[in-house]
Order: C-alpha cells, then sequence, then structure tokens
C-alpha cells in the first residue's frame, strides 16, 4: 500500500491550495480516509475525515474553510483548503484505515505566510 501526497507549497493568508494522496494498493473508496497536520512542535491532529458512504467530519478550526473529498475513479482523495491562515502552517499527512491496518503517506508541507 503506498499514499503518495502533493499539491503543498507556499501560499499568502487568504489564499487557497488542494492538497491530494493517490493511492495504490488499495482502494480508497472501501475505506475511511482522513488528512492530519502536524506543526512544529506540535503534536499531529485530525483535520479531516470522510466515510466509506461519504460523511465527512472537521476539526472546528477548519470548518467552513477545508473540504475533503474522494475521487474513487482517480482512487484519490483530496484536502481543498481556503481562506488560508498562517496556524494551517504543518506537514499535511493522509491516512487510510484499512481493513488489515492503517496506512499513513509521507505528508506534504503547507506554509502559509505573507
Amino acid at each position: 500500500v503506498q499514499l503518495v501526497e502533493s499539491g503543498g507549497g507556499l501560499v499568502q493568508p487568504g489564499g487557497s491550495l488542494r492538497l491530494s494522496c493517490a493511492a495504490s494498493g488499495i482502494i480508497l473508496s472501501l475505506n475511511a480516509m482522513a488528512w492530519y497536520r502536524q506543526a512544529p512542535g506540535k503534536q499531529r491532529e485530525l483535520v479531516a475525515s470522510i466515510t466509506t458512504g461519504g460523511s465527512t467530519n472537521y476539526v472546528d478550526s477548519v470548518k467552513g474553510r477545508f473540504t475533503i473529498s474522494r475521487d474513487n475513479a482517480k482512487n484519490t482523495v483530496y484536502l481543498q483548503m481556503s481562506s488560508l491562515k498562517p496556524e494551517d502552517t504543518a506537514v499535511y499527512y493522509c491516512k487510510a484505515f484499512g481493513a488489515f491496518g492503517s496506512y499513513w503517506g509521507q505528508g506534504t508541507q503547507v506554509t502559509v505566510s505573507s
């Protein structure tokens, strides 16, 4: 199983980014998925999740700004981020909750700064 995140980068406050998590070796539509983030000196936190049925949940700090979605045909999960703030700066990881265990991607850096 391999999860590969992409789409991170440097963006100004108020800007937008879309993160992608492409999977191989696992069918994402059959598994719950989530995005986490870890800022320097802080614990990794759950940002957003999506169930196999498509139900979504978000941490309060990103509600109304971030959207998690899934493209089953591309076996890819996305995190659309808008109205970005400096406190959103972190390494973002995707996670798949498989039947036999969970899997992490390598992470993609998001930096929000002017």
